[in-house]
């Protein structure tokens, strides 16, 4: 079994990108399971009934966010909804939506599970490492795949050790820069700090480059509007030898 795992996508070019790219992707992959984060898919920033389903309707199969998921009300009926669309897991039972999701596929059953960080990031409500104990003792089945939104990447590795050799793979996103560092740990877990973005490649985290530096040079506020230019997309692929154990992990960028 081939996963495919894409970065945060970041906005409407981000969006159109991954429908044009997705299928010469799953063929060349040869990828059963196409997961994206899209937290970032609306313009500005979240995500929205539309953005989600233009998504879905992209090939995307499943869909976690992080932080910026519940800045739209507009998506928390889908959230309610879809089981396909997640929320970090360890928010607070009051938000809507779950943050655990059963891919139930008779040739591959997969779990994916997404936590939020809470280090230099809107801190989730529970601990992600006493959350995701809870959620392993629920898990329907040994392929399990845990997209880590957190900034900061001594949490990320931090958790990724915490259970290596328990989950198949986790997958850091949030800083929107692919990170070099894709690797299998001693227990055979498969992880990367960083899966990157699908979003301008001249800009700085998916928005137009010189209203950043204005906002960071001046400390004056100004509106943050997508780079709708270049877009790359970036993300890993997950292969799978047996039951619950990734073979190899590799990152790409298009």
């Amino acid at each position: 079994m081939n996963i495919l795992f894409l970065g945060d996508v970041v906005g409407q070019a981000g969006c159109e990108q991954v429908r044009k790219e997705l299928p010469r992707l799953r063929q060349k992959y040869q990828a059963q399971v196409v997961i994206a984060n899209g937290e970032n898919s609306a313009e500005g920033n979240g995500i929205t009934p539309h953005s989600a389903k233009y998504l879905f309707d992209s090939g995307v199969d499943v869909l976690t966010t992080g932080n910026h998921v519940l800045r739209r009300r507009e998506i928390y009926g889908m959230l309610e909804q879809c089981n396909g669309l997640l929320r970090p897991a360890n928010y607070h039972p009051s938000a809507p939506g779950e943050g655990m999701y059963f891919y139930d596929s008779p040739q591959f059953p997969l779990c994916v599970i997404n936590l939020q960080g809470r280090v230099y990031i809107d801190p989730a409500h529970q601990s992600p490492f006493d959350c995701v104990d809870e959620l392993l003792k629920k898990a329907p089945c040994k392929n399990i795949i845990v997209d880590f939104h957190a900034e900061a990447t001594g949490e990320k590795y931090a958790l990724a050790r915490y259970l290596d050799g328990r989950v198949s793979a986790v997958l850091g996103t949030h800083t929107h820069i692919q990170t070099a560092d894709e690797q299998l740990l001693p227990h055979g877990t498969a992880y990367i700090s960083d899966v990157g973005m699908c979003g301008g490649r001249n800009s700085i985290l998916g928005v137009l480059s010189e209203r950043v530096i204005t906002r960071m040079r001046t400390g004056m506020p100004i509106r943050f509007v997508n780079d709708p230019e270049q877009i790359e997309l970036h993300g890993v692929l997950l292969e799978f030898a047996q039951e619950g154990k990734v073979e190899r992990i590799s990152r790409f960028t298009v």
